[in-house]
């Protein structure tokens, strides 16, 4: 036997249940911490935007923040932003069908957060054909195009997040055959359960930020 299967026969024995707990608890707590500082490192960016917004709309060098009170497309903000508030509010209703012990429903729920997402991501995109202004022409047409790169952003991450979410339910569905994922003790379960609970918590976020955007770049 060589040395390196000695060292891994070595690391099974001393691989205890303590050990494995005190991992799967340590794992489960990164998952927690690693979310909420997400959420901390993305709001630095947003208000870095929201900052510049303010900032060029009070001083108004030259009267060049917004000419003629230009805007952007108002039927696509609504739009864009309907749909990203459809797919967050998915996340969070279908967290309470889960914590309830309703996997189908929760999945349905994801599905449908996922489609809208897609939409509200072509939507954002596509809106690069509509604006009526080129990006260095106004204060206002400058931290437009910001908002909008940085949406897209937000929104191929809600995609990402509820796509990777929900795909990996239903593999652990087919993985425990019949055993509920919602209470099981499996640390795959205990996982995949953190892993909804941080998606929701950044979705809950991601809503309370769109509104501020949305009311600032096409409300005000």
């Amino acid at each position: 036997m060589s040395d390196a299967f000695k060292a891994a026969d070595k690391i099974r024995i001393s691989d205890t249940p303590e050990e494995r707990e005190f991992e799967l608890r340590a794992h489960i707590g990164a998952i927690w911490s690693g979310g909420r500082l997400f959420i901390g490192m993305y709001t630095f960016l947003l208000a870095s935007l929201v900052f510049s917004y303010f900032y060029l709309r009070s001083s108004n060098n030259g009267i060049l923040w917004r000419p003629n009170h230009v805007t952007a497309p108002t039927a696509y903000g609504w739009t864009i932003y309907t749909l990203t508030l459809l797919a967050a509010s998915m996340a969070i209703f279908g967290q309470a069908r889960l914590r309830r012990g309703n996997v189908s429903e929760w999945q349905a729920a994801i599905w449908v957060g996922v489609v809208a997402a897609l939409f509200a991501l072509f939507m954002q995109i596509w809106e690069f054909t509509a604006v009526p202004f080129y990006p260095g022409s106004s204060g206002y047409a400058s931290t437009f195009i910001g908002y909008s790169v940085m949406n897209i952003l937000t929104i191929f991450i809600v995609a990402y997040w509820l796509e990777t979410t929900v795909a990996r339910s239903h593999w652990l569905v087919k993985e425990f055959r019949g055993v509920e994922i919602q209470f099981s003790k499996h640390p795959s379960a205990q996982s995949f359960r953190a892993n909804v609970a941080s998606m929701t918590y950044f979705m809950g976020f991601v809503a309370l930020s769109s509104t501020l955007l949305f009311a600032m770049f096409y409300l005000l």
